[in-house]
């Protein structure tokens, strides 16, 4: 049974105070909070304040994706915020497992992201240091996208590296989730769905939670 990650991305922040509610009610797992900085990607979401009046709203894990520059910079002011999971970008990270050191020293679990050109096995030798491996199935910086299917065969070389090295390593599909394609990226080994639009621009966006948490 998969972790499902709503994407804030997509509520209407016009009513972000209820979206939240409506989480808080769902069968939901995390909360999934899309920080851009218009840099690394072309785009620009939300940030610190943002975060911290969600962080009130919900006792569920508030799962924080950094697709932002230098996100040493910042770590300590997502944990004040309240990230539980800060997940920062391998192609943004120099230093990658100081970066991870860091995350972990604050007392945050650590992701690490790849965009869908970087090479899975990239992190074969940090993976060992990291708590979730996030693989864009979609170009970082907009929703609404359609899913990449390479990304499937990229979750088993994932998976198997994971399982060679016992290791614990969740693994996030985030980009383009549906209920169509839900099934086969759990069959992949997936562990965490991100969904934004198939879950805030549905009629029923707690019954699509709950169909996507049995997808499986």
């Amino acid at each position: 049974m998969p972790l499902i990650a709503p994407s804030l991305l997509a509520a209407n922040f016009l009513k972000l105070k209820e979206e939240c509610d409506m989480l808080n009610e769902s069968e939901a797992d995390y909360f999934h909070l899309d920080v851009m900085d218009g840099v690394f990607v072309p785009n620009i979401s939300f940030g610190l304040p943002v975060i911290e009046q969600i962080r009130t709203t919900t006792k569920k894990i508030c799962d924080v994706h950094l697709m932002i520059v230098q996100p040493e910079r910042y770590a300590e002011a997502f944990k004040k915020a309240g990230a539980d999971i800060l997940t920062v970008h391998i192609e943004a990270c120099t230093h990658l497992h100081r970066n991870l050191q860091q995350i972990k020293s604050l007392g945050m679990q650590a992701g690490v992201s790849l965009n869908p050109h970087t090479p899975v096995d990239s992190l074969k030798d940090v993976l060992q240091d990291i708590d979730m491996v996030l693989i864009m199935s979609v170009n970082p910086g907009f929703g609404g996208q359609s899913f990449i299917l390479q990304t499937l065969q990229r979750i088993r070389q994932l998976r198997k590296m994971i399982d060679e090295q016992g290791l614990n390593t969740r693994i996030e599909i985030d980009g383009g989730v549906t209920l169509e394609n839900a099934a086969s990226i759990v069959r992949a080994g997936a562990d965490v769905l991100v969904a934004g639009s198939t879950v805030f621009k549905s009629a029923d966006p707690k019954a699509t939670i709950r169909q996507l948490k049995h997808i499986a």
